[in-house]
């Protein structure tokens, strides 16, 4: 829903950057792999740290690479399957540091083991959904079903990060990965379903 709805927007908020990039040489591969070092980076020290709030700030100017970066792409006309390979690939990385950053932290210093889990399940559950979209895209079937996407999933965990940092009682960290990591679960079921209703239905001779 994130996607749909403020897509247009922030294309349009940051395509004067993406042009000056541009100008300056800069090319839509160089921004998708900073975008990915500084979000995973930001996440894997500051949140460690206990700097959950400073680490959410610094990981929020990094996360809109991921638009600047396809901006670029389709200003230059080379939008194609090479940079949506890499840019999923290290979506992948960066999301996982981001939940790693969390379950790391509440595991030692946050000590607190529920919300430590709860990051960590998180962290599994959405490789498996992706993995599960890939994997299927792959055999010819789709599986782009379920409850939440990208966006909306680190958006979630980014602010309410953040404003754990700030006082935030912790259970509604916790409340929010538990939602997370149940939306997730129930989108590896939802394409596990389709792909498997899909396999029973006659297919094209080659």
């Amino acid at each position: 829903m994130l996607n749909k709805y403020a897509r247009g927007f922030f294309t349009r908020l940051f395509t004067p950057l993406a042009r000056l990039l541009l100008k300056w040489g800069v090319t839509p591969d160089a921004v998708t792999i900073a975008g990915t070092i500084g979000v995973a980076g930001g996440a894997l020290v500051f949140y460690p740290l206990g700097e959950l709030f400073w680490g959410t700030l610094f990981i929020t100017a990094f996360v809109f690479s991921d638009v600047v970066d396809g901006i670029m792409a389709r200003i230059k006309g080379h939008s194609g399957p090479w940079g949506n390979f890499l840019d999923s690939t290290l979506d992948r990385i960066a999301d996982g540091g981001v939940f790693a950053g969390v379950a790391i932290w509440f595991f030692t210093g946050g000590q607190n083991t529920p919300v430590a889990i709860a990051a960590l399940t998180c962290l599994v559950l959405g490789m498996i959904v992706s993995y599960a979209r890939a994997k299927a895209e792959s055999l010819g079937f789709t599986a782009n079903v379920g409850l939440a996407e990208r966006a909306e999933r680190l958006v979630s965990v980014l602010v309410v990060t953040g404003l754990t940092g700030l006082g935030l009682p912790e259970g509604f960290l916790l409340g929010v990965l538990v939602v997370l990591a149940a939306a997730s679960l129930v989108t590896v079921y939802q394409r596990i379903s389709g792909v498997r209703r899909q396999s029973r239905e006659p297919r094209p001779a080659a």
